[in-house]
Parts: C-alpha cells; structure tokens; sequence
C-alpha cells in the first residue's frame, strides 16, 4: 500500500531540486512550482489514506491527526509569525499531506517514530546547520571580524557592488552631522521585524528596484564593506532532509542510538 508514495517521492523529490534553483535565482518560488508534483500525489495519497482507514482505522486516525496538527503549525508560523518563507511552508504543508508514511525502509530502519514529516523536519534543521559552519570558517580564513552571531550567518561584501551579491542586510545605517554610523541588527530585533511583516532589506530588492532606494544605495556605497546575510534557502536544506529522510532515516535518532549504545 504505502509504497505507492515512493512515486509520489519522486515528483516531489524533482519539484523541490526545481524549486531551490529558483529560490538561489530568484529568491522567490511561484505557487505554480507545485501543481505537477501535486497532480500525481493528491490521488496517490487519497488512495493510501482511504486503504489505511479501512485496514487500521485507529492508527490511520492518528496519522492524519499528526498530519492536520503539523499543516496547521506550517501554516501559522508562515502566515502569522512570519518564521517560515512562503514557500518554505508550502513545501512541508505538501511533504506532510502527500506523504506521511516512510514509502520504504530507510537504510537505518524507522525512528521510534515513524510519522516522516517529522524526518524530515529533523534532518532539513541538522543538515541547514552546516552552512553557518561554513559562513564562519570563511570569515576566518579571509579575516572578517565581527560579533560571533554575525559571522556564522554573514559576511561582509563591498558596498559599491552590493547588488551583485545575494542576501539581506545585517547592519542599520544613519546619516548624521558627524557621518555614517552603523550598527548591527540583533537578533532579537530582527526576530521582532519577521514576526509584525516588516520586510528585510534584500540585495535582491536593490538590484531590482534601484530608484525607489537610491538614497540607501548610496549610504551603501560610500560605507565601505557591508555585513550580509547570505540567507541560504531554507528550501534547500528541505530538499536534502527530504532526500536523506528516504534514504537514510532520521538523523536525530540514529544519533541517539550511538549515543545511548556508547553509554
């Protein structure tokens, strides 16, 4: 029964590799992305949900129980607390609806468990932890210095150009009699803009809009090196969760289980 969703893996599988060029191209993903990937899974996974209620209903309904919590929770935290890009969100509410159940046993066996949304989840956030990893050994390496939080999600890039580099900005930047003073944006701060919808300010939007910030352009320019965050997709590290979920497993449990045997 449930190894019908490995087809329905597969189409999302190509959609999410497609949606994450367009993402680092474009920084955004067309709703329309996914009505192919969605036209071979809504039916395969009608087909599974109708087959696991008539030969378990009692864990059939705790399945689509766990899968109605988790779209709700996607959905909020996209639309009302502003923690998740649109896309982001749309790709684990589709994860979640169009495949619940493990199509196959993963290379490591089923977690305790086995609801594979949650994987996915689990994988998406371990493995999006190497990127700041590697943000900050570069800073390093090329000498950059600024408060640790900055230099594992950032780097600096010359004002000048700024349009030729993707991300968003990490500093505030005023005008005064005195000249140019700056100031990096905290987290807490930034946290506070997502979640009442202030928009970040993005390199995209001033390549893309040049004259309505002309005035910030120009304190860019004339501020030397500008600290941006290189905000990597959160579509990619869903791409690759999603993949190593299938394959592998949940990372997270595999990890306990050495731990736990080591101890």
């Amino acid at each position: 029964m449930i190894e019908v969703l490995f087809i329905s893996s597969v189409a999302i599988i190509i959609t999410l590799i497609y949606a994450s060029l367009l993402d680092l191209k474009e920084r955004r993903v067309p709703f329309k992305t996914w009505y192919p990937m969605l036209l071979i899974g809504i039916p395969l996974a009608l087909w599974v949900y109708a087959t696991f209620l008539l030969s378990n209903s009692k864990a059939a309904s705790g399945y689509i129980f766990l899968v109605v919590i988790f779209c709700a929770i996607f959905y909020f935290s996209s639309a009302y607390l502003h923690l998740f890009g649109g896309a982001d969100a749309w790709a684990f509410i589709f994860i979640t609806a169009l495949v619940p159940l493990y199509p196959l046993e993963p290379l490591w066996g089923y977690p305790a468990i086995a609801f594979f949304p949650l994987s996915v989840l689990i994988n998406a956030v371990i493995l999006n932890i190497a990127a700041p990893v590697g943000i900050f050994i570069y800073n390093i390496v090329k000498g950059n210095r600024a408060p640790i939080f900055y230099m594992i999600v950032g780097f600096p890039v010359d004002g000048k150009k700024i349009t030729d580099s993707f991300g968003f900005i990490m500093e505030d930047f005023e005008e005064t009699e005195d000249g140019i003073k700056r100031k990096f944006i905290s987290f807490n701060a930034s946290l506070k803009r997502m979640i009442s919808g202030r928009r970040r300010m993005y390199t995209q939007d001033l390549k893309k809009y040049p004259g309505e910030y002309k005035k910030e352009l120009d304190l860019y320019a004339r501020s030397g090196k500008i600290w941006i965050s290189f905000g990597v997709p959160f579509i990619i590290p869903i791409t690759a969760g999603f993949i190593s979920a299938l394959l592998l497993g949940d990372i997270i449990y595999e990890i306990l289980k050495i731990v736990m045997g080591v101890i």
